[in-house]
């Protein structure tokens, strides 16, 4: 019993760090510039159209000119449909379908992403820059009574990062750049407990508890980067984001039926509410970019990002009390983002782009959860910029992002779903970006 009550809690700590209905394939967060995301971030490792740039290069602040100031905001809409849900949990004692909910709608709720970007110029060859943005986020919501509740009802993930950028330009035409990751990390997630199984005393679905688990973090990464223009109007850049390790402490909250407690006490004793610590490794990431001037007016440009999310194998749980380790296995695979992108300056104060992307997910259909109802992703983007005087500039984008339509097919014999039971479901959904963006020169 020990051991079955275990893993029936383990799963639910952080199991939302194994999925998201955010912006990005995985729960990496893009929308880090109101600019780039006019090309759908085509070209944006090889570019310093202004501050915000360094996210994606940290060598895009070699490139920036005298002290410059960016403010980014994005309003994530997601439009996320359940149908055809079903559940049941044949090792129960008494075998029946699971009540509840068999479709939802709005998942993901609208959320903004803001960022802030400030770079300075020391001397002809050096520069500083300092970013603060959210890399990593999710946020899904689901009916306490929905027939999938025992594999997640609310996940919510958030990652801080303070970016500080020091920039080198050895030669001209080559920017050098190094920075650090100050990473803070929060997670809020909860899940319905199917205690009629956990006991089997009553049919699936009828004797349900909570549990609503919170954990914290800080981490420690590094950025590089390299910007060059070997000749005139070709534009090349490589950078690399690192991995973060992250241990996140917390607190598991139980709420028990009063049947459970009564009839069971000793079941009762183990959902007792403790700490909890979990690891995780946010992934690292390789970026390339190139932009090729045509002449005057435009450009052209492509990007390449690598996402080592095979980093995400497996979530190993220690609790505070006497329950034993669980561990998840989650199987994550590296994941690549390809874009394509053009820009059009038909006035020197006006700047028109479009681009185009290819977002694949990163998990195996096998593993997908109502806490990941991921799949591949296809963007569509456009925005403007205009510079009504040299020391400010507006701008803004936009990006329609059609994600395929995916199924969950999980079954009780998989890692965790004793108590979880069988979950099938279809997700239909897609995205709408809207970002703005100021840039101030001083």
């Amino acid at each position: 019993m020990k051991g079955h009550i275990g893993t029936t809690i383990g799963t639910v700590f952080l199991a939302a760090m194994a999925g998201q209905r955010a912006d990005a394939a995985g729960f990496a967060i893009k929308e880090q510039s109101a600019t780039a995301l006019g090309n759908a971030f085509a070209g944006a490792t090889s570019m310093a159209e202004d501050p915000s740039y360094m996210f994606f290069n940290p060598a895009a602040v070699g490139r920036l000119d005298g002290h410059q100031a960016a403010i980014a905001g994005t309003w994530i809409s997601p439009t996320a449909q359940v149908t055809d849900a079903e559940a049941s949990n044949p090792g129960n004692a008494v075998a029946a379908p699971i009540g509840g909910t068999d479709s939802f709608e709005d998942v993901g709720p609208d959320a903004p992403v803001p960022a802030l970007y400030g770079t300075f110029e020391l001397a002809p060859a050096w520069r500083l820059g300092l970013g603060v943005n959210a890399p990593f986020a999710l946020e899904t919501r689901y009916d306490d009574d929905w027939v999938g509740r025992y594999h997640g009802v609310k996940s919510r993930v958030l990652a801080i990062n303070v970016n500080p950028v020091v920039a080198y330009n050895p030669i001209p035409r080559v920017s050098l750049a190094a920075g650090l990751q100050l990473q803070y990390i929060e997670a809020d997630l909860s899940n319905a407990v199917d205690f009629a199984t956990v006991t089997g005393a009553a049919p699936a679905g009828t004797l349900d508890g909570f549990a609503d688990i919170e954990g914290d973090d800080t981490g420690l990464g590094f950025t590089l980067g390299l910007l060059a223009e070997p000749v005139d109007g070709t534009r090349l850049g490589i950078a690399y984001r690192s991995s973060i390790d992250h241990t996140l402490d917390g607190d598991a909250d139980f709420t028990v039926p009063a049947a459970v407690a009564g009839a069971a006490p000793a079941v009762a004793a183990a959902f007792a509410d403790t700490g909890a610590t979990a690891g995780i490794e946010l992934p690292a990431m390789v970026n390339l970019g190139i932009a090729q001037d045509l002449g005057e007016q435009v450009t052209v440009m492509a990007e390449a990002q690598w996402t080592q999310w095979s980093k995400f194998d497996r979530l190993v749980i220690d609790f505070d009390s006497a329950l034993p380790d669980n561990v998840t296995e989650e199987e994550w695979d590296d994941q690549w983002f390809l874009a394509l992108g053009a820009t059009w300056r038909p006035a020197p104060e006006l700047a028109l782009r479009v681009g185009v992307a290819y977002d694949q997910k990163p998990l195996q259909a096998k593993f997908r959860t109502p806490r990941i109802p991921d799949n591949d992703r296809y963007w569509v983007s456009a925005g403007l910029s205009w510079t009504p005087h040299p020391a400010v500039a507006v701008t803004a984008g936009y990006t329609r992002i059609f994600i395929e339509d995916a199924e969950v097919r999980l079954r009780v014999d998989g890692i965790g779903n004793a108590t979880r039971g069988n979950l099938d479901a279809r997700y239909d959904a897609d995205i709408d970006l809207m970002a703005v963006g100021a840039v101030i020169r001083f």
